[in-house]
């Protein structure tokens, strides 16, 4: 592959590959398997069922930690189904561009009118969609020298492998269809299940069902035969990654207007905003450029006209918003009932849905209804419509196509680079509010935060704050579960290797491989030493073999005498090649050349011994964690000099550990945030919004020592720590046997003799089960990393004779820590509060 998979999309793809090694040990015509495979939109389907056609056709990627035992189905066959041509030809768009296998493009056909076999060639994925298989089609008709029926060439291929031929069915984008045509192609997509004899099709016996929802390819499978194995993807999952934008901020006036191209002037506008942010923060990260698109919705046309909005008064206005004329070929349209436009002078092109996002040239697209199928573009980050309130079914189905991240991860640097903007001159509040809705429903649309412009706003870092934010940057926070862990030698090895590349140091990756080899060495000395490794040795080389006699007539058996043979080379090769997944980063490979004088079968069986011996693996592994914890306190501060999405890459590999690892704290330059208009203003909040002001409705607990704070002339800085955000300060504590995440209410910024406190506050019902679980989590956090911090307070209220108070437990101190450290239940935290809280 040519992309990293996210984690999220590794366990799918493993249990894709698991659910099919289960199922194609049963698939025949007389008993067919089924898989429903069902992720969020933007979660990268097609991705991750190009991963598996890889390794199905050729082998798995290295990364992806497949089974030794895998085996590639080279002659297997892929049909990929859908009931649009845009759709397929979209998928095979993805396929292309996302594979490393290069051979297999040419192997990614599209079965056309033309098309006459009498059974699919193996090593190849085809793609058809329900429109070529009516009745009325070539395919499906005897004629003009036709040979084979569509339906005969995949009954013949389904008889002839049907453990190799797979069926994949795609039910994930259909969008709008309705009616008559979406009845048809759904009765097409069922006749692979049930099979069709009047034609002669039967049932496929190997069947990828791949969709928004569970529910979609059920209902096909309603009355199918199928044995069914299901996997699916979480919304939570996909919104965590950073595939999809954060937010999706609607703009629209308090009751409906007239004043459309008022509104539409000032999509325009934050159209040229955002292109010149990508443009600077691009340039700055030297990141390949992405140029944002504005998309408009136009009206229905009638039989004169193709559109009853006027495109030349829409150009103008545009042009008017940025402030020049637009470029030939910058402006397209996606309307079939037109070729090429001429508007006002300018050329308005026609283009194909499935090539927007390719074309760089394109920056303003018309369109009518036909975007939201066969349509994924991260490009496209403005959009207006001039269509009517009744249409807010459709637009959140078409917004669902546009929140993609352009860059397939979200922005560190300027928060409102992950938001993507809707335009609505005619949605009053509560049209946009049944838009709202449209936009939870998981089936068409991805889990973006959505709300309206009022609620919804991005904070800046407040003026003056330069050295506050540098006092932040000296702390730590940790990523619970953020990263899937690995074992020490991959992430060593890629830690050493990503040093070198970016420049930071020439010698690592070199210097790594050589340390390994040299470990690698000691380890099979040690397993030599121990007498350990003749055993194991002679288990690889040698096979014992039986021999029983058994007497024609009588049946009678004896045993003969057992003998040995000597192993196959090309059985040792393929352990070899083994124990390198089991190394990683081909370090078999480095460990044979480096022994290049010796015997080669020697070598490669030293190899094989040291894999397959937990405990010098154990002794391997140990000391690769030592490298890496020391190479990166070593090179972390050029680490932190790196763009953002190299950096990134650093941070993926120090928490892929088993247990949670801390990182460097970088607040971003700005944040998102939610907020109602109406809410408190607080003042000396770190982020602010435009007008200098930052508002928030804080809990009851929250707001009163937020207040007690506040009244201390020494804050000279505050932050609202929310859940679960990209940047927020994370603590993790124990739970159930499970490390979880805790992210403290207030961070709190104050002046002293020597520079600047941080602060921990965390208010906190006593009543809680969790109460003592965060409380230990706190005192851990204080043990390690006190020494970097102000207080640490757990804060809870209580009746006195004076009436309510705060009471704060002092976790910053070594007494409290160790008492802390013990307790076990929370009248035992009561205890400690009677006892030591202020």
């Amino acid at each position: 592959m040519k992309v990293t998979l996210f984690d999220f999309q590794k366990d799918a793809l493993h249990q894709l590959r698991d659910k099919l090694t289960a199922a194609r040990r049963f698939a025949s015509t007389d008993n067919p398997q089924a898989i429903a495979f069902s992720a969020p939109t933007g979660s990268g389907k097609t991705i991750i069922m190009t991963a598996l056609f890889e390794a199905i056709l050729d082998q798995p990627d290295d990364e992806l930690a497949w089974p030794l035992d895998w085996t590639p189905q080279r002659d297997a066959v892929i049909l990929w189904v859908s009931d649009m041509p845009e759709l397929n030809e979209q998928t095979k768009l993805k396929i292309e561009s996302k594979s490393d296998k290069v051979y297999r493009v040419h192997q990614l056909i599209t079965i056309d009118a033309h098309f006459d076999a009498p059974q699919l060639q193996g090593g190849c994925v085809y793609f058809i969609n329900t429109q070529k298989l009516a009745v009325n089609q070539p395919l499906t008709n005897r004629g003009d020298g036709r040979q084979h029926l569509i339906w005969e060439t995949l009954t013949n291929t389904a008889r002839a492998i049907p453990d190799r031929f797979y069926v994949v069915i795609d039910e994930a984008h259909r969008g709008m269809a309705s009616g008559r045509g979406a009845k048809e192609a759904q009765t097409l997509m069922q006749r692979f299940l049930l099979g069709h004899p009047e034609v002669g099709l039967v049932k496929m016996p190997l069947v990828i069902g791949v969709s928004a929802t569970p529910k979609r390819f059920l209902d096909l499978l309603e009355h199918a035969p199928h044995t069914v194995h299901k996997v699916a993807i979480s919304a939570e999952e996909v919104r965590e990654s950073g595939l999809l934008k954060d937010r999706i901020l609607i703009h629209h006036p308090e009751s409906p207007t007239t004043a459309e191209m008022g509104l539409l002037e000032e999509a325009a506008r934050r159209w040229h905003q955002m292109t010149q942010a990508w443009q600077r923060y691009c340039q700055e990260e030297q990141a390949p450029t992405v140029w944002p698109i504005l998309v408009v919705q136009v009206e229905n046309g009638t039989d004169r006209q193709l559109t009853r909005t006027d495109l030349a008064a829409a150009l103008n206005v545009i042009e008017h918003a940025i402030g020049r004329r637009l470029n030939e070929g910058e402006v397209a349209h996606a309307m079939h009932d037109a070729g090429d436009l001429d508007v006002g002078g300018r050329r308005v092109r026609r283009v194909e849905a499935s090539r927007i996002d390719a074309d760089k040239e394109i920056g303003v697209v018309f369109f009518k209804t036909g975007l939201s199928t066969g349509w994924d573009c991260p490009r496209a980050e403005v959009m207006m419509s001039f269509r009517r309130a009744e249409d807010h079914t459709y637009i959140a189905q078409l917004l669902g196509r546009m929140v993609r991240t352009p860059l397939a991860r979200r922005i560190e640097k300027d928060a409102a680079l992950n938001d993507v903007h809707l335009f609505l001159p005619y949605f009053d509040t509560q049209a946009v509010q049944n838009v709202v809705a449209a936009l939870h429903n998981q089936e068409d649309v991805p889990p973006a935060e959505t709300g309206s412009i009022r609620e919804l706003v991005v904070l800046q870092r407040r003026a003056g704050t330069e050295a506050l934010f540098a006092a932040l940057d000296g702390l730590v926070t940790y990523r619970v579960g953020a990263v899937r862990a690995q074992s020490p030698l991959r992430r060593y090895m890629a830690m050493a290797r990503s040093l070198t590349l970016d420049g930071i140091d020439d010698e690592a990756w070199g210097q790594a491989k050589a340390q390994i080899v040299a470990w690698m060495t000691e380890c099979v000395a040690a397993l030599k030493a121990t007498g350990e490794f003749d055993s194991a040795a002679r288990a690889i080389t040698q096979v014992g073999l039986r021999t029983l006699a058994v007497h024609n007539g009588t049946g009678v058996s004896e045993p003969q005498a057992d003998y040995r043979i000597e192993a196959s080379s090309v059985d040792i090769d393929r352990l070899f090649e083994e124990a390198g997944r089991v190394f990683s980063h081909g370090l078999q490979m480095e460990y044979w050349s480096a022994n290049a004088e010796r015997d080669a079968v020697d070598v490669k069986v030293e190899a094989i011994v040291l894999a397959r011996d937990p405990t010098q693996m154990g002794e391997l592994e140990k000391r690769a964690e030592q490298a890496f914890n020391a190479l990166y306190d070593q090179h972390k501060k050029a680490i932190y000099q790196l763009k953002e999405h190299r950096r990134a890459n650093y941070e993926k590999l120090r928490l892929a550990t088993a247990e949670p690892a801390e990182v460097p704290w970088h607040l971003p330059q700005a944040i998102d945030f939610r907020r109602q208009p109406t809410d408190v203003l607080w003042e000396r909040h770190l982020y602010v919004e435009g007008n200098g002001q930052f508002r928030a409705q804080l809990g009851t607990w929250e707001a009163e020592v937020l207040k007690e704070e506040l009244a201390n002339p020494a804050v000279v800085g505050w932050l609202r720590n929310l859940d679960r955000k990209p940047w927020s300060l994370e603590v993790p504590y124990m739970s159930g046997g499970e490390v979880r995440p805790m992210f403290p209410d207030l961070v709190i910024v104050r002046q002293v003799e020597s520079g600047y406190a941080i602060d921990i506050l965390e208010p906190h019902r006593p009543d809680l089960d969790d109460n003592f679980e965060k409380a230990v989590g706190l005192a851990r956090f204080a043990e390690r990393h006190g020494a970097l911090f102000g207080r640490i307070q757990l804060i809870r209220q209580q009746s006195t004779a004076g009436g309510e108070r705060y009471v704060r437990l002092e976790i910053n101190h070594t007494p409290t820590i160790k008492r802390l450290l013990l307790i076990t239940s929370n009248p035992q935290l009561d205890a400690v509060f009677a006892e030591l809280g202020k």
